[in-house]
């Protein structure tokens, strides 16, 4: 089901935590095309928050509260600026033993993310990991 599979981003880390199916890519191509390199962010919220929102980078403001996952390429030749995708942390404590893969179904998801207009939405699918790894607010 996966097409590329995110570097690792965590300290002390050697494995991918996200990684995109072939349709993901496909959609985040095109809308690259139309609003220019993109970001994901995780947040815990309920409803809609809690799917993957695509923005325009540097559009959702990240800190201290969030942790980055992973970084993308999605582009042959790996020439373009690479697509991030975060997490906040409270999220991450919660989902830190999953690998997560985003998909692209048909569907209005949440009108602050870019993919709204194009009638898909992002979501998650989640696999058990055999290790724990959680981040300190330290």
């Amino acid at each position: 089901m996966a097409s590329v599979e995110a570097s690792s981003t965590i300290p002390g880390e050697d494995f991918p935590r996200v990684s995109l199916t072939e349709e993901s890519v496909a959609l985040l191509r095109k809308l690259w095309e139309q609003h220019g390199p993109l970001m994901f962010h995780q947040s815990g919220g309920c409803c809609d928050g809690s799917a993957p929102m695509c923005y325009p980078a540097g559009d959702f403001l990240t800190g201290d509260s969030d942790i980055l996952l992973g970084r993308f390429h999605i582009w042959p030749g790996d020439d373009e600026q690479p697509l991030e995708f975060w997490m906040s942390k409270e999220q991450f404590n919660y989902w830190s033993h999953t690998h997560l893969t985003v998909d692209v179904v048909t569907g209005r998801g949440s009108g602050f993310s870019v993919e709204a207009p194009e009638g898909k939405r992002f979501l998650i699918r989640s696999t058990i990991m055999d290790w724990d790894v959680r981040v300190s607010d330290s």
